[in-house]
């Protein structure tokens, strides 16, 4: 994989050396280091220039990102991609339920990263899987991958600095309020290792907030479907969340054994906005419902259209 980029050094950055000018772009210490192990690398004016060199206004900086590898250790395995949006620099992709991001032990092949590699090999593309959200084996939902190491260190920085902005969808237990805000803290449950739970004197703090989208009926039982925003990203938030205000998520084996509706919690990353880790461009990418989640609420709001408009339903959100 090859990435060309180029840029003009204008009147703020005159004087300026190129590794200075680089790192205010976003370029981390990782990614210089790579650009100086090739003479094409990093050039100014056409000709290879080391990081500590100055520039002039008007003065052009063509960098080239060269990747070879592979993620070796990664079967590209065929199956199923939908994807939402790729360009040169980014792949984002609607993560299917039972699908875990990563191999592990007992899912070697099973992955969102094999069928990934699967992808770029039928293409002839070497590719280093790097996913920079990851999602449990069981939400779906939107799911973005970096191409290189620039957009992958730039998406990760910008992912720990809560510079995204992500809203799910689930299908609860009851009828919601309206609206509301959760502010529990949670902590891991003392008799397992998976488990979570609201631990008000060691848990860690968490901030929900979450819309009623619809509610309706399926097989007697009420069901609301919200949106969710999260304050903070602690693990199991939103299942541990609305199942302390009374309203667990369908299919959830954790926190809702008692419901079989869905064969796994009803959770979807739906939507995701963020700046474009190269071209700045705003990025807005909503991630149609998974076919077990859209049935049931086709079936209890007797829906005659093909699809849910979940995207004109997330738009009419005041958050």
């Amino acid at each position: 994989m090859t990435r060309n980029l180029q840029y003009k050094i204008e009147a703020q950055h005159h004087g300026k050396r190129i590794d200075w000018v680089l790192k205010e772009k976003e370029f981390s210490r990782a990614v210089l280091i790579e650009l100086k192990k090739d003479q094409t690398g990093i050039r100014k004016n056409g000709i290879w220039a080391c990081v500590n060199e100055l520039v002039q206004v008007g003065d052009i900086l063509d960098i080239c990102l060269q990747e070879e590898g592979t993620s070796e250790n990664i079967v590209p395995i065929e199956g199923k991609l939908q994807i939402l949006y790729e360009d040169e620099d980014i792949l984002v992709v609607n993560k299917p339920y039972d699908t875990p991001i990563h191999p592990s032990v007992n899912n070697y092949e099973n992955t969102l990263a094999n069928t990934v590699m699967y992808y770029y090999e039928k293409q002839g593309t070497p590719h280093t899987f790097r996913c920079i959200n990851r999602l449990d084996r069981d939400t779906t939902g939107v799911t973005i991958i970096a191409k290189h190491l620039l957009s992958a260190s730039i998406l990760a920085n910008r992912l720990q600095a809560r510079a995204f902005s992500r809203v799910y969808v689930a299908l609860v237990e009851g009828k919601t309020k309206e609206e509301g805000m959760i502010d529990l803290p949670i902590g891991r449950a003392e008799d397992s290792i998976i488990k979570r739970r609201i631990d008000e004197k060691e848990g860690k703090h968490a901030v929900t907030h979450y819309r009623r989208l619809e509610v309706f009926e399926v097989a007697g039982q009420i069901v609301s479907m919200v949106a969710l925003k999260l304050e903070t990203g602690r693990t199991h938030q939103i299942r541990v969340h609305m199942s302390a205000i009374g309203h667990p998520l369908l299919g959830d084996f954790l926190y809702n054994e008692s419901n079989h509706m869905l064969t796994r919690q009803a959770l979807h990353g739906a939507e995701c906005e963020f700046k474009h880790p190269i071209t700045g461009k705003h990025m807005h990418i909503v991630a149609p419902l998974p076919v077990d989640m859209e049935r049931l609420i086709h079936q209890g709001l007797k829906l005659e259209e093909d699809r849910y408009d979940l995207a004109a339903k997330l738009n009419s959100i005041n958050w």
